[in-house]
């Protein structure tokens, strides 16, 4: 019986806050992205309060001699920057603005398409809400309750801040002269010499030389010559690069 309730009061807890938020596009591809969690993106907004605060004082600066102009161009100027920067960059510069851009950080849709004017509009004008009471105090509540770390800005927008993951770039291959078989490879064996190329910086010299004696073994080639074999053979497969 204490084993059956310790179970049940398990199965009632709230799934855990995961690192990856997955979605499948209408092509049936599965994306997988990694949300921003709080700090990084406390970090991102204050470099941005720190550019507008800079921006602001410059333009202020050089309208204050204007007189009762400049008096309302510069409250002109303080709405344009502080309601339409994250806006402007958000949907300009692909969901960054400089605070993201240096976080490495972007703002898309939940179905992981870039931001649009509306999306960017709401989950900016919402911010009046996330600073309830003070210092972003719901906001910083949501984003720590959600699975996604998103603030009420991103739940009414239906938008999501995610790290902006980097192209990976192909390992590259070891150095050797393009072997063109005189006979054709399964996938399977095309896979596993390519791995096997790909991968061999990771791996000790001894089971790089095992593996290789076992996948050289329809060419009949000698165990010694084997790995210096199938990277010619991988640099053949991949042809020119």
């Amino acid at each position: 019986m204490p084993h059956d309730s310790a179970n049940d009061w398990n199965a009632a807890l709230p799934p855990p806050l995961d690192t990856r938020y997955t979605l499948e596009t209408p092509e049936g591809i599965d994306l997988s992205l990694r949300p921003a969690g709080l700090v990084v993106r406390v970090l991102a907004f204050g470099i941005d309060l720190l550019i507008r605060g800079a921006l602001l004082g410059v333009l202020l600066l050089l309208l204050g001699g204007l007189g009762q102009v400049g008096a309302g161009l510069s409250t002109l100027l303080l709405f344009l920057v502080s309601w339409c920067y994250m806006v402007l960059f958000e949907v300009l510069n692909q969901g960054r603005s400089p605070g993201k851009l240096l976080m490495g950080l972007q703002v898309v849709h939940d179905d992981a398409t870039p931001i649009g004017w509306s999306a960017s509009l709401i989950r900016n004008l919402l911010r009046v809400v996330d600073l309830l009471p003070f210092g972003y105090c719901l906001g910083a509540l949501s984003c720590l309750q959600h699975p996604a770390f998103k603030r009420l800005g991103d739940l009414a927008a239906g938008t999501l801040v995610t790290y902006r993951e980097r192209p990976s770039s192909q390992p590259a291959l070891p150095a050797a002269d393009p072997i063109i078989l005189p006979f054709a490879l399964t996938l399977a064996e095309q896979r596993a010499i390519l791995g096997l190329a790909e991968r061999q910086g990771r791996l000790s010299s001894y089971r790089a030389r095992e593996l290789a004696a076992m996948l050289a073994s329809p060419s009949q080639v000698a165990p010694e010559h084997a790995l210096q074999h199938l990277n010619g053979v991988a640099r053949g497969l991949l042809g020119p690069t």
